[in-house]
C-alpha cells in the first residue's frame, strides 16, 4: 500500500511518499522538502509532490493543535480539515497529527546511535516520557506509560506566560510588548528560532553590544522580506564560534530559558522515562547545550533539583523524528 507522510512546520515541511507491506516494513519511494511559506495552501504542494503519483493513505505532524482531525496551523496561514484533503486529493483516509505528537510516537522508534546524552539520570522504563522542542515554535509533548504501552499526550504548552528572572529579561517582555503591541509575552515567543532573532534585535536596539557588520546585514536584509536567510541560524553559528558578544549573549539568554522551560515541564510530569530535546534547533547548537550552563539551570529548582537528577536528558538527532512517528502510527494503530 502506498502512504504519504509529511512534517508540516512553519518554516519548511518534508514529505514521504512510502511503500507499507502487511509485515509492517517499508520502503520510501521519494522524499521532498519544502519551504512552506512558498505554498499559499497544503494542497498545491502535495499535488507538486505526488505528480503522477498516487497514495491510498495519508498521515501528517502538524505544527499546530489537532482537533476532530483538523488544524489551524499556529505559525503558518493555512487551516487543514482532513476529510476535505482526502477528497481534494483522491486519497481515502488522511490522519492530522499534532507535530509534538507525531515526534512523540517517532521517540519510541529511536535507537542509542540516534541520540546524545546531556544527563544520564537514573531511568526508570514505567515512567512518564517528556518530548520539548524548540523550532520555528516550542513544541511540548508527553507519553504515559500503561503496561509498556505508551499513549501520547499533546499540549500546548510553549503557549504558556514567559516569567522573566533578571533586569534584562524584563526589558526583553516589555520590548517585545511595545514592539509588536502584544498584551503579553509566551515562552515560545523568547524560546524558538523566531525568539533568538526577537532577543537579537533586543539586544541591538538597545545598544547591549556591537554589532558584528556582516551579521547586521544578514538581518537587515531578512527585516526587510528576505526570507532564504536563516538567521537564528547565524546567530546560533556566531556564539559557537563566540566570535561576537551580541549574538554570544543572544544564545545564552536562550538557553537559558529553554533549559528553564525544560526543567518547568519535567517538574509538572516527572518523566523518570527521559526528557527528549527535539526540534531543528538543538541539533544545529549541541555544542551549546552540553556547556555545563545548560545543565545547571535546567537543575536549578530549588528543593526539586534532586527529583531533576534523577532524570535522563537527551537531544534526539535524527531531523527525521516527526516522519518515524507517521510512520509508527500507521503501523501500530
Amino acid at each position: 500500500m502506498k502512504v504519504i507522510i509529511g512534517d508540516i512546520g512553519g518554516t519548511k515541511t518534508l514529505l514521504s511518499l512510502l511503500e507499507l507491506n502487511n509485515n509492517g516494513d517499508y520502503k520510501i519511494l521519494k522524499q521532498t522538502k519544502y519551504a512552506s511559506v512558498n505554498y499559499n495552501n497544503f494542497q498545491s504542494m502535495i499535488k507538486d509532490f505526488l505528480e503522477e503519483d498516487s497514495a491510498e493513505e495519508g498521515c501528517f505532524a502538524i505544527a499546530g493543535p489537532v482537533i476532530n482531525n483538523s488544524c489551524d496551523l499556529t505559525n503558518l496561514n493555512w487551516y487543514l480539515e482532513a476529510d476535505t484533503l482526502a477528497d481534494e486529493l483522491g486519497i481515502k483516509k488522511i490522519t492530522l497529527l499534532n507535530d509534538f505528537a507525531a515526534v512523540s510516537y517517532g521517540i519510541l522508534t529511536l535507537k542509542n546511535n540516534e541520540i546524545c546524552t546531556l544527563q544520564e539520570g537514573e531511568k526508570n522504563y514505567d515512567s512518564t516520557i517528556a518530548v520539548v522542542g524548540a523550532g520555528t515554535g516550542l513544541g511540548e509533548s508527553f507519553l504515559v506509560n500503561h503496561d509498556r504501552k505508551y499513549k501520547v499526550i499533546s499540549t500546548e504548552g510553549g503557549h504558556t506566560d514567559f516569567s522573566a528572572k533578571n533586569e534584562l529579561e524584563w526589558q526583553l517582555v516589555n520590548y517585545l510588548k511595545q514592539k509588536n503591541k502584544w498584551d503579553r509575552v509566551s515562552v515560545e515567543r523568547v524560546v524558538s528560532g523566531q525568539g533568538i532573532v526577537s532577543i537579537y534585535q533586543f539586544l541591538r536596539d538597545i545598544n547591549f553590544a556591537e554589532e558584528s557588520p556582516d551579521i547586521s546585514q544578514k538581518i537587515k536584509q531578512w527585516e526587510s522580506g528576505d526570507n532564504s536567510i536563516d538567521v537564528g541560524e547565524i546567530i546560533g553559528l556566531s556564539a559557537i564560534k563566540k566570535d561576537n558578544i551580541l549574538t554570544t549573549k543572544t544564545m545564552s539568554i536562550f538557553i537559558e530559558n529553554y533549559a528553564s522551560e525544560i526543567g518547568n515541564f519535567a517538574l509538572k510530569i516527572l518523566p523518570y522515562s527521559g526528557i527528549y530535546i527535539a526540534g531543528g534547533i538543538a541539533t544545529k547548537i549541541t555544542s551549546l547545550l552540553q556547556e555545563n550552563h545548560f545543565i545547571d539551570i535546567f537543575l536549578a529548582k530549588g528543593r526539586m533539583k534532586k527529583l531533576l537528577e534523577k532524570m535522563p536528558l537527551y537531544i534526539v538527532e535524527n531531523p527525521e523524528v516527526g516522519l518515524k512517528g507517521c510512520i509508527y502510527y500507521l503501523l501500530k494503530r
